[in-house]
């Protein structure tokens, strides 16, 4: 499933742009040395990448605590069942229920520090601030969560994570360079076609917990089996006197 995760980077990164974009834009990059520019945008992504597989490592673990029930292919479901819900719920029921309130604290120390770090233009300093970056509140990071849950170990939550980080570099690289290229109209149709992705990634995961037998698609799910082997013993008519060594 790790390529979904980089089809979703780079389709989601249409909508990084938008709310990540200014970030990029503030960027203390060097426009006068553009190898030393080029080094400074890759620590950036570097930064956000290792956030992203950070976070992954945690939601991976967390999915592999669920799996050891026995419910690997219900967490899937469930999964891709709660991506198509999020999708579907119109916006207005999560302003309503505001999950978020409870990290408000955490969010503007990371912004703070994030402002702190943009003022900087050490190496470590984009380093950082991709780092911060990758912890700033994102839909499309939430929806990669579910996928790093369903993955089922800590190793595969991080890669899945690390991925989806990977497809964002090209989209957020263009953007430091040639800025708000993208039209506003441009960005509406994005937007409406990033949910339809989403619901066809629930979709994925769903029809992969079913295991209908499909290769890499729905994989059968695999069953233990009990081997029992048996020893038999023969009774012989030998005398210990005639066993030799």
């Amino acid at each position: 499933m790790l390529y979904t995760a980089l089809i979703f980077g780079l389709l989601g990164s249409f909508h990084c742009v938008g709310m990540c974009g200014p970030i990029a834009l503030l960027l203390p990059v060097d426009r006068a040395n553009s190898v030393k520019k080029m080094v400074q945008i890759s620590l950036y992504h570097f930064g956000r990448i290792l956030a992203y597989a950070s976070i992954g490592l945690l939601f991976g673990t967390i999915g592999k605590g669920l799996q050891l029930f026995g419910a690997q292919q219900q967490l899937s479901i469930a999964i891709g069942l709660l991506m198509i819900l999020v999708v579907l719920i119109p916006a207005k029921v999560f302003n309503k229920y505001n999950f978020s309130k409870p990290l408000f604290k955490a969010i503007s120390k990371v912004k703070s520090s994030l402002g702190m770090a943009l003022k900087k233009k050490t190496p470590d300093a984009f380093l950082t601030i991709g780092f911060l970056n990758g912890f700033l509140p994102c839909g499309l990071v939430y929806m990669a969560v579910f996928g790093a849950i369903a993955s089922g170990t800590a190793l595969e939550g991080s890669l899945y994570m690390a991925f989806f980080g990977l497809g964002t570099i090209p989209l957020m690289t263009v953007a430091v360079y040639a800025g708000n290229f993208v039209s506003g109209k441009v960005r509406q149709h994005i937007r409406k076609a990033v949910p339809v992705f989403v619901i066809m990634m629930g979709f994925l995961f769903v029809m992969r917990g079913m295991g209908l037998g499909i290769p890499y698609l729905s994989p059968k799910a695999m069953t233990g089996h009990l081997v029992e082997t048996q020893m038999e013993c023969h009774p012989t008519n030998l005398q210990p006197s005639e066993i030799k060594n």
